[in-house]
């Protein structure tokens, strides 16, 4: 009885330290925390992109100081990360590179975008470098050190974009006055969650 006994409080022990990293959010495990650098972000919030009714990715905002003010986390010069988790076969990797060069554009504008050409093009190299499926994830990391977006795919690192302006653009396809998701915006600043 009392080998059970034990048993079952390890058990109970290890699903509860297991909860503690990581959050389930339709069926994706979302890590509470990334490091990057010797630096700790945690995750701000979290939600699922979704579009004429298909699901196609969560994806999740980290900042190294937690916050529900937008403009404060676009205009700021210190580490922050996006997290995106595949979770639709429809989700290609040219498809997801085109639809964040349009997120972007639509951030900041038609003029704002036509400035960040050469780094739009980065991205959507680096992003399509090899076939995007269902289980994938990208994490996007900016740093402040060298002022870039450094993008990693499945924790292998693909290579980095230089700019405090495409990191603005970049996180404001989600966190911008014009938004792509109004839902998945309030998510991501910990409104909804």
């Amino acid at each position: 009885m009392k080998k059970i006994l034990l048993l079952l409080t390890f058990l109970l022990s290890l699903q509860f330290s297991n909860a503690q990293k990581s959050l389930e959010v339709n069926g994706v495990n979302v890590p509470r925390t990334l490091d990057f650098k010797g630096e700790t972000l945690t995750l701000n919030g979290v939600g699922q992109r979704s579009k004429m009714f298909t699901d196609l990715y969560v994806q999740a905002l980290y900042l190294s100081v937690l916050t529900q003010d937008p403009k404060l986390i676009l205009d700021s010069d210190t580490e922050m990360a996006i997290r995106i988790h595949i979770t639709s076969s429809l989700v290609t990797s040219k498809k997801l590179s085109k639809a964040l060069a349009k997120g972007m554009e639509k951030s900041v504008g038609e003029a704002g975008i036509l400035k960040l050409t050469k780094e739009v093009q980065e991205l959507e190299a680096l992003i399509g470098k090899e076939i995007t499926k269902a289980g994938d994830f990208f994490n996007l990391v900016y740093n402040p050190f060298d002022k870039s977006l450094w993008i990693y795919k499945n924790d292998r690192y693909e290579g980095k974009i230089e700019s405090f302006e495409f990191k603005k653009a970049f996180f404001g396809i989600w966190l911008s006055e014009n938004p792509v998701d109004k839902d998945l915006k309030e998510e991501l600043l910990g409104k909804n969650n």
